[in-house]
C-alpha cells in the first residue's frame, strides 16, 4: 500500500497487522451502539423498564442529553492532551475499563428497578466510548495516505457494522424470547435460562457487548503502531491546554475547517437524533419487542455494511465531500418518510394503508413502510460519519491530528444535546413523537446547506 507523507516526515510504517487491528477496533465498538443504545436495551428502557413510554423515552433523551454535554467539553481537551503525551493507547484503556464495568452493570435494570441506576450507567458507558473514538482516531492519519484515508474509514466503519449485526443476530436468535410465549424466534427457550418477562433478553446485551468490546480491542493494542511517547502527564496537560487554546484561535484563520467543523455539528446532532431515537420511536409508534426491533436492526445493518463498501469506491473516487452530501440527502428523505408514518397512513395521510394484520413480524402495511424509510437510513448513515472522518484526515497534519479529532468529537458533540433535548421538549409539550422527531430535519437540512459552502479538503483556500 503506497503511503504518502503528509507533513515532510514519513509517517511510521503501519503493516497490515497494524492496519487491520486498528479497524477491529470499530468491529469491538459497536455492539455498544448497535444492541444498546438504538435495538435492544435501548427500546427495553422506553416501553418495559418503567409503566410510562413517553416519560421513559424523554429520560432516555435526557441521558444522551447529559452524555453529549460532557464529551463536549472533554473531548477536544483530551485530545490535546493526547497530541503533547503522544501515546494513545493508555487512554483507550482507561476509557475501556469504565466502559466494560458500566455496561456490565446494565444487567441489574430489571422492570420497576430504580431507573436512575441505568441512566448512570449509560451515561459512564457513552462517554467512554466516545472518548475512545477520539484517541482511534487520532491513529488513522498514521497508518496510511491520504489518498487512502477515505477507503480504510468506510471499510472500519463497514467492519463495525458487520461485528454490530453478529451480536444482533445472536441475541435476536438465541437470546430474545416473546414475551407471550417465552421462545425464541426458532422456536427455542433462550440460551442461559433467559427470562423475556423480566428483560433478562435485553438487560444480557450490557455484558455482552463488554465481553465482544474487551476481546476484540486486543490486536489493536499489539500490533497497531502509535505515537512514541512525548511530554510527562503533567507538561502534557498544561502544554495540551495551551496548543488547545492556540487552535481554538488558528480557527479563525482555518475558515474551511472551521466550515465543515460547523456544519457537522448540525448535521450530526441529527444523526445523532436518528441513531439514539430511531429505535425507541419504532418500539412506542408499533409496540414492537425485542424480537421485531432486533431484526428492524439486522436489516439496517446489513444495508449499512452494502453502504459502507460502496461509499469507499465512491469516497476514494470522488472525494470525501460529495459522500457525505449523497448521505445527507438520503437521511433527509428517510426522516420525513419515518415521521409521516403512522398506523394506517404514510406521507402525512396523503397515502392511506390498509390497518389490517396480515399476521407474523411487520404484519401491518405501516410497518413495512416504516422498514422501507430505514433502508435508506441503513444505506447512508455509515457512510456519513466515516467520510466524515476522512473529510478531516485529509484537511489536517500528523502532528496536529489529536487535538483536531478532539476538536471533531466536540463538533459532533457541542450541540448534540440539542437534538435530543428539542425532542424531549416537542414531545412533552405535543404529547406526539412525531413532532419530537420532525425536529431533526432541522439538523440535517442546516448542516447540508452549510457542508456544499465548504471547500474540499477544508484546508484549501
Amino acid at each position: 500500500m503506497n503511503r504518502i507523507d503528509w507533513t515532510g516526515t514519513q509517517p511510521p510504517k503501519a503493516t497490515e497487522k497494524g492496519i487491520w487491528g486498528w479497524m477491529l477496533f470499530d468491529w469491538a465498538a459497536q455492539p455498544f451502539f448497535t444492541v444498546v443504545t438504538t435495538f435492544i436495551f435501548g427500546p427495553y428502557f422506553v416501553s418495559r423498564l418503567t409503566a410510562d413510554p413517553v416519560a421513559a423515552q424523554t429520560m432516555w433523551s435526557n441521558m444522551a442529553t447529559i452524555s453529549s454535554v460532557i464529551i463536549a467539553i472533554l473531548s477536544p481537551i483530551l485530545g490535546s492532551i493526547a497530541d503533547q503525551s503522544g501515546a494513545r493507547k493508555p487512554w483507550i484503556a482507561f476509557f475501556a475499563v469504565i466502559k466494560i464495568v458500566s455496561l456490565c452493570c446494565l444487567w441489574f435494570a430489571a422492570p420497576g428497578s430504580p431507573i436512575i441506576y441505568p441512566v448512570i450507567f449509560m451515561i459512564l458507558a457513552s462517554i467512554s466510548a466516545e472518548f475512545s473514538i477520539v484517541f482511534n482516531d487520532s491513529m488513522m492519519p498514521r497508518l496510511v495516505g491520504k489518498d487512502e484515508v477515505g477507503k480504510l474509514s468506510n471499510t472500519a466503519w463497514g467492519l463495525g457494522y458487520l461485528g454490530g449485526m453478529i451480536v444482533l443476530i445472536a441475541v435476536v436468535v438465541l437470546l430474545a424470547g416473546s414475551p407471550e410465549s417465552g421462545k425464541t424466534i426458532l422456536g427455542l427457550d433462550p440460551l442461559f435460562g433467559l427470562d423475556p418477562h423480566t428483560g433478562e433478553d435485553a438487560r444480557v446485551t450490557g455484558p455482552i457487548s463488554a465481553v465482544w468490546y474487551l476481546i476484540f480491542i486486543l490486536p489493536m493494542f499489539f500490533f497497531t503502531p502509535d505515537a512514541r511517547k512525548g511530554l510527562p502527564f503533567g507538561f502534557a496537560v498544561r502544554f495540551g491546554l495551551r496548543e488547545l487554546r492556540n487552535t481554538l484561535g488558528e480557527l479563525k484563520t482555518r475558515r474551511g475547517i472551521l466550515s465543515f467543523l460547523i456544519a457537522r455539528m448540525i448535521y450530526q446532532d441529527g444523526v445523532n437524533g436518528l441513531l439514539i431515537l430511531g429505535g425507541a420511536f419504532a418500539a412506542g409508534m408499533f409496540g414492537w419487542a425485542t424480537i421485531e426491533i432486533g431484526i428492524y436492526g439486522i436489516i439496517l445493518n446489513i444495508v449499512a455494511i452494502l453502504g459502507c463498501l460502496i461509499a469507499g469506491r465512491v469516497d476514494r473516487g470522488i472525494g470525501s465531500k460529495v459522500t457525505v452530501i449523497i448521505s445527507l440527502t438520503m437521511l433527509l428523505l428517510a426522516t420525513i418518510g419515518i415521521i409521516s408514518t403512522g398506523p394506517g397512513y404514510t406521507f402525512f395521510g396523503l397515502m392511506p394503508l390498509s390497518t389490517a394484520d396480515s399476521g407474523g413480524l411487520f404484519g401491518t402495511m405501516a410497518e413495512k413502510a416504516y422498514i422501507l424509510y430505514g433502508l435508506l437510513i441503513g444505506l447512508a448513515f455509515g457512510p456519513v460519519q466515516a467520510s466524515s472522518r476522512s473529510y478531516l484526515a485529509r484537511s489536517v497534519s500528523l502532528e496536529e491530528a489529536g487535538r483536531y479529532f478532539g476538536i471533531y468529537a466536540l463538533s459532533g458533540r457541542a450541540t448534540s444535546f440539542m437534538a435530543t433535548l428539542l425532542f424531549s421538549i416537542v414531545t412533552y409539550l405535543t404529547g406526539s413523537a412525531h413532532l419530537g422527531m420532525s425536529t431533526l430535519i432541522l439538523f440535517l437540512a442546516g448542516g447540508l446547506v452549510l457542508l456544499i459552502r465548504t471547500p474540499y479538503p477544508a484546508d484549501r483556500a
